[in-house]
């Protein structure tokens, strides 16, 4: 299914997220479960079906990791089922860095400073990595393609990152 048709979007990485919420509650009213209650079995399931279509397509599309999954997809990369790893020597270094970092936080001597600054370095690198998959996502380029998919994948770290974070802080405060 392609979500970008569903919802009348270009399949683009960027993308106006008010209107696709807009887009999503007009879909929903259209084709919530309710609307078929005195219509046929089949046309409930039908209904069923299509509201979990949209709600799917939803969810994919407004969280940038998986819209830019399905526009690969879309390409013929499936990365839903891969376990592919990044091969890329510095990103990994980074990330030792990063996971040191966050070993160090409950030791540091000003623990609110620390994760300050490692929100501030995963935000400024997540940032950077979009800008650049945005501007190769939309090619036909198997090169560029394959690039965007170490794009995701380093984003997928990077969110698993901002979550141990997020974790670190909440048992601090």
């Amino acid at each position: 299914m392609n979500y970008f048709e569903l919802f009348s979007f270009l399949p683009e990485y960027d993308l106006d997220t008010a209107l696709l919420a807009e887009r999503y509650r007009d879909l929903q009213r259209a084709v919530h479960p309710d609307k078929f209650a005195n219509a046929s079995e089949q046309d409930k399931r039908i209904a069923v079906q299509r509201a979990a279509q949209v709600n799917d397509g939803y969810n994919t599309l407004k969280h940038p990791i998986l819209r830019a999954e399905h526009i690969l997809s879309l390409k013929g990369f499936d990365l839903s089922h891969e376990s592919t790893t990044v091969k890329d020597t510095q990103f990994l270094m980074q990330q030792m860095e990063w996971r040191e970092s966050l070993e160090d936080i409950t030791d540091s001597d000003a623990p609110e400073e620390h994760i300050e600054q490692l929100h501030h370095s995963f935000s400024d690198y997540t940032a950077q990595i979009k800008s650049q998959m945005s501007k190769l996502i939309d090619s036909d380029s198997e090169q560029d393609l394959l690039n965007v998919a170490d794009m995701i994948r380093k984003l997928k770290f990077m969110a698993k990152l901002q979550d141990e974070l997020a974790r670190a802080e909440d048992a601090l405060f």
